[in-house]
């Protein structure tokens, strides 16, 4: 995308004219995008997160509302992306109810940190989906809570809990993490105990589903690019060309986004396959045919 580069200063300047149209067209874009119909698609697990970029002139600092799903297909896609606030259960309410209102179903797995507003808000618009906390920030907050002579222990401990390889020993894991840990340093023990089963929430689907839902690495891993940009640039210039800015910069990234792993069992998951260990035990009952006699 070559007007997007030289916007974000990676090639050949653009003048003034240029890039007010590109912003002005790339906001009609975002607005388009998030007015599209969603009941043709099928979003099986999200993940969700707020992101905040820098913005210069003389707003506060941007956050993004960020939804990324799975399509019953198995391939990765961007569902919402809106301005709002990390931690506002109102702001990720009225994200998620333009969302169903618009056709979006309720997903069978939802993936966040736990510090988000996104939790009372889902509980509220999709009761029925299940919660998995994010364990890349769950090990940030268990570390904070510890001295940095506890770091490496700690980290290989928490590894033995969230790569075990079923929930069984998962559990044990955290035993010994309880073990080693709780008499000295209660709170960072708590921060796993306490968010348990959230934490071990995807040992119940495919165990080749299990590295693509311990963690919100999807929008991780594509924000890592896009801070990246808006530092370069310092700041995209507002609120409104930063919201289209981080969608044009997504919308470029999905077209690298791999399907996850064993995208065949996603549908399976749908329509409620039970899973243990990571691999298929039932499959969902198959619907009953009936038949009515006619006269011939």
């Amino acid at each position: 995308m070559p007007a997007l580069e030289q916007f974000l200063g990676t090639s050949a300047g653009l003048s003034a004219a240029t890039i007010t149209r590109l912003t002005v067209q790339w906001q009609d874009e975002a607005r388009a995008f998030n007015g599209r119909d969603l009941s043709a698609a099928d979003y099986v697990y999200v993940w969700a997160d707020g992101v905040h970029l820098n913005v210069r002139l003389d707003e506060a600092k941007l956050c993004l509302l960020v939804v990324v799903g799975v399509r019953v297909d198995g391939r990765k896609e961007l569902i919402a992306l809106a301005e709002g606030y990390r931690e506002s259960a109102g702001s990720w309410a009225d994200l998620l109810r333009d969302c169903k209102r618009r056709g979006m179903r309720a997903p069978v797995l939802a993936v966040g940190d736990g510090a988000l507003g996104f939790w009372n808000a889902l509980r509220e618009v999709f009761p029925e989906t299940r919660e998995q906390r994010c364990w890349f920030h769950k090990i940030g907050n268990v570390l904070a809570a510890l001295p940095k002579s506890a770091h490496p222990g700690a980290k290989k401990a928490l590894a033995e809990i969230w790569n075990a390889e079923d929930r069984d020993h998962a559990r044990r894991a955290v035993a010994a993490f309880k073990l080693a840990y709780g008499a000295k340093f209660g709170k960072a023990v708590a921060k796993v105990v306490d968010d348990l089963d959230e934490l071990l929430a995807f040992y119940d689907f495919p165990a080749e589903h299990w590295v693509h839902l311990r963690t919100t690495n999807p929008i991780e891993s594509t924000f890592a690019t896009v801070r990246h940009r808006t530092k370069v640039t310092k700041g995209p210039g507002s609120k409104a060309a930063g919201l289209a800015m981080a969608f044009k910069l997504i919308e470029a990234a999905q077209q690298r986004w791999r399907a996850v792993n064993a995208p065949h069992l996603v549908a399976l998951v749908r329509a409620g396959a039970r899973f243990e260990r990571g691999k298929l035990v039932e499959r969902p009952a198959a619907e009953p045919v009936t038949s009515t006699a006619t006269a011939a």
